[in-house]
């Protein structure tokens, strides 16, 4: 199978098949060099790109549908950390060989999620090689409404979503070959991008991140760009009845803390607005958990219920940390 016949059938076939993901703001999609697209007026445009490789970004034995999920949820979740509604994407993969049963479970995976999020595919590229996925997504925004890293302020409360550290938690299990709580598996391979949650966070907070490399690395992100500190409660960190159990005798909170692949949203809000945070978990049916706040200065602190700081650093993922 060429490769342009490999594109008609397991890519360009998408939009046909699930006629949901076909937008009329796409002039052209795929099929010529580039994608023709309408931008509605008083929008802006959020972009994001994340490239996931086998062995590094998932387990090389991760099912096909699981990889075409997660690789376009990651990307999803940083709409949704910006608050913007998801448009469009492209697609650019490597493929170490041509696999019709493998792509048409990595097909699958990817178009449960274009179908959810009326997301068009609109074009990328295929070569051959050690399998790799690039994926862009577009998506609007109102125009000075977005969510974004440098705006939180002293004083700000500090909240996630969710539970931390039960992706983690699956991929020790995983590469220890241990039995794993099918919880931590799911929200490992599968994790759920927080797009109505961003979207609903619009107006009322003004700072969020995804939490991709570990919650106190991503907070770390969030302060350098405001220029200030936050002190996270450790106490106060939503665990799982899974990850509980597991730390049954004591927990790593450095791991935890640390560990990626959360996907959850962090974002800073102002400590008069508590009420609507609170609403707004009614609302979703999700948990919003405040664990610590915004000061002065820069770094970020780990202390205990009583407020005694804790030795944790950041230690979340780095590819080149080896190299520097």
């Amino acid at each position: 199978m060429s490769e342009f016949s490999l594109i008609d059938r397991f890519f360009k076939s998408i939009t046909a098949q699930y006629p949901q993901t076909r937008r009329a703001d796409v002039a052209l999609g795929i099929g010529d060099d580039c994608a023709l697209l309408n931008i509605p007026a008083g929008k802006q445009l959020a972009v994001s790109t994340d490239t996931l490789i086998s062995g590094v970004h998932f387990p090389e034995q991760t099912a096909p549908q699981d990889i075409g999920y997660k690789s376009l949820a990651v990307n999803l979740s940083d709409l949704a950390a910006m608050g913007a509604t998801p448009a469009w994407v492209s697609l650019a993969i490597t493929l170490p060989e041509q696999n019709e049963k493998w792509l048409q479970g990595f097909v699958s995976g990817f178009a449960e999620l274009c179908q959810q999020y009326q997301l068009q595919l609109i074009g990328g590229d295929t070569t051959h090689g050690t399998l790799s996925i690039t994926v862009q997504v577009f998506g609007f925004v109102d125009n000075d409404l977005a969510l974004r890293r440098d705006q939180a302020c002293a004083g700000d409360d500090i909240y996630v979503s969710g539970c931390i550290g039960d992706g983690a938690l699956g991929l020790h299990h995983i590469l220890n070959h241990q039995q794993q709580p099918e919880s931590c598996i799911q929200h490992l391979n599968r994790p759920t991008a927080r797009v109505e949650l961003g979207q609903k966070l619009l107006g009322i907070s003004r700072c969020a991140i995804d939490i991709s490399d570990g919650l106190l690395s991503d907070v770390g992100h969030l302060t350098e760009q405001s220029q200030l500190a936050a002190v996270i409660d450790v106490s106060r960190v939503p665990l799982s009845e899974d990850l509980s159990a597991f730390y049954q005798y004591g927990i790593d909170w450095s791991a935890v803390l640390n560990g990626g692949d959360d996907y959850e949203l962090c974002f800073t809000l102002k400590s008069d607005l508590r009420n609507q945070v609170e609403n707004l978990q009614h609302e979703l049916g999700l948990s919003l958990t405040r664990i610590g706040y915004i000061k002065e200065g820069s770094g970020v602190y780990c202390v205990d219920e009583n407020g005694r700081e804790m030795p944790i650093k950041p230690a979340g993922y780095n590819h080149f940390k080896d190299n520097l």
